[in-house]
């Protein structure tokens, strides 16, 4: 059994100064999450070397893999770190903030540029003030729901986008997140109605066909969201689209 837990942190103090590395170590105990020793570091904000340093800042909310707040690279894996086990970890258990995101400070990044593209291809369903609440939905099949429940897991933690190599700073690329979003709401019984506006949003700059097919996304999506079946589907739906749009104006 190990008689320490070691890190070594990626360090930012804010957007414009330089990034560095530090080191620290705290007493083992098993249990340990990721997001737990940080917090342990917080109240004992001493490096290695034994001096006393600001306290590490990282992001998180609810600890059950839910809300995707937590994302930060772990051992150079993009993942949750509130479901980050110590115990299952090598160490010195390396933290690095996503890289695709502005820094705010330390391993807390500013995803904005993520829920722009959210914003940009309606990934809603609109119905407030804009149907009868009162006249019951559409049905959907036991089969439709378990599909598309899928999807609805998504928390925009940021690891999919992190892990593609087509979505960086020099791109306009906006990534699997929303496109599988899309999907998600293209294929609601209300949703749909928005259809042709989501499909003409991810077929301008940067959408779908900036999609290299790396496939990392659902390599590292916390959820196993099968975002390339969602990919490959809104690729057969824009072509149709287009055809549409070219034919039968």
């Amino acid at each position: 059994m190990p008689k320490e837990i070691a890190f070594k942190i990626k360090r930012q103090a804010d957007p414009q100064s330089p990034s560095y590395w530090e080191e620290f170590v705290m007493p083992y105990s098993p249990g340990h999450n990721v997001v737990s020793a940080l917090m342990y570091l917080r109240e004992h904000p001493v490096n290695r070397a034994g001096q006393r340093v600001n306290p590490v800042a990282w992001d998180c909310n609810c600890m059950e893999e839910v809300c995707g707040a937590c994302s930060m690279i772990v051992n150079g894996v993009p993942r949750q770190s509130c479901a980050a086990l110590i115990d299952e970890l090598e160490q010195p258990i390396v933290l690095e903030p996503l890289s695709k995101f502005p820094v705010v400070r330390d391993l807390v990044v500013d995803r904005t540029r993520m829920f722009t593209a959210l914003g940009q291809v309606q990934a809603w369903v609109p119905i407030e003030g804009s149907y009868d609440i009162h006249v019951q939905a559409p049905r959907i099949s036991p089969k439709e729901q378990s599909v598309r429940y899928l999807f609805s897991r998504c928390m925009t933690c940021g690891c999919c986008m992190e892990a593609c190599p087509q979505y960086h700073g020099g791109s306009k690329f906006i990534g699997p997140a929303p496109l599988g979003q899309v999907y998600l709401h293209n294929a609601h019984p209300t949703g749909e109605f928005f259809r042709e506006d989501r499909l003409h949003a991810i077929m301008q700059d940067g959408g779908i066909t900036d999609c290299g097919n790396a496939q990392n996304c659902v390599q590292v999506c916390p959820k196993d969201i099968p975002l390339t079946t969602a990919i490959g589907e809104l690729g057969r739906q824009t072509t149709v689209q287009w055809l549409k749009d070219v034919f039968c104006k």
